[in-house]
């Protein structure tokens, strides 16, 4: 395999996946994500086992509880935000200009967020992020990966914290862009002034926001006319 392909684009999708909204539509496909996971064997066997603790947590327990847990988790405080900009600059006005730098990057790679398609999700949203992290060569991938590695560590840290099944896909998405996991235990969560001053992500990007889950199949991007994508692109 040439080492500038990427060997685990379905592997970052089904990650990408994973942390959406776990309705009805989600759940259903949870056995064809284990499955893409163990066929593209992308990941450690002990990462795809606590992935797979994640499906079947997520298959096996009452709708009203994942999701309950779902929005708790996700949307109700910075820490475990997916929207890693909130982990850079909290709500400062740093954050739009921050964003649309992001936009660029996507449509340096040949693609767009389809607003149609987008639920109004914002362009730092891992699952969003991850997307684009699929189609891009190995080498390239893990340096994206690896602008904001220090956010999915803390995140990673923040749901250990709270054990949450959900801290096997950031530890999952680490591994597949080359990045050490935080050792340790998890430390304790910053006041959240000082959470709003992280490192700078994506090479000067910053920004955060929250979106409405729901969206169960993350795929928002689409080719730019005259544009050809990365490997792996939308297959």
């Amino acid at each position: 395999m040439s080492t500038s392909q990427n060997p685990s684009p379905r592997s970052l999708r089904a990650l990408a996946h994973l942390l959406c909204y776990p309705d009805a539509a989600l759940r259903q496909v949870l056995p064809e994500i284990d499955h893409a996971l163990q066929q593209e064997a992308a990941l450690s066997a002990p990462a795809r086992a606590g992935l797979r603790a994640l499906s079947q947590d997520l298959q096996e327990r009452a709708a009203l509880d994942i999701e309950g847990e779902y929005v708790d988790l996700f949307d109700r405080g910075r820490a475990t935000s997916l929207h890693l900009f909130e982990h850079v600059h909290g709500d400062s006005r740093e954050r739009g200009p921050a964003m649309i730098d992001l936009l660029k990057t996507y449509e340096q790679g040949g693609l767009y967020l389809d607003p149609a398609r987008s639920d109004g999700e914002l362009p730092d949203h891992l699952p969003v992020v991850l997307e684009f992290a699929s189609t891009l060569p190995t080498a390239a991938m893990r340096d994206f990966i690896g602008e904001f590695a220090h956010i999915l560590n803390a995140l990673h840290q923040a749901l250990q914290r709270r054990d949450s099944l959900y801290a096997h896909v950031l530890a999952a998405t680490l591994e597949l862009g080359g990045q050490a996991l935080g050792g340790g235990a998890p430390a304790e969560e910053a006041p959240l002034d000082e959470s709003w001053a992280e490192p700078e992500a994506f090479a000067g990007c910053s920004n955060p926001g929250q979106s409405a889950p729901g969206q169960p199949q993350p795929l928002h991007f689409m080719p730019r006319h005259g544009a050809s994508t990365a490997p792996g692109a939308l297959s």
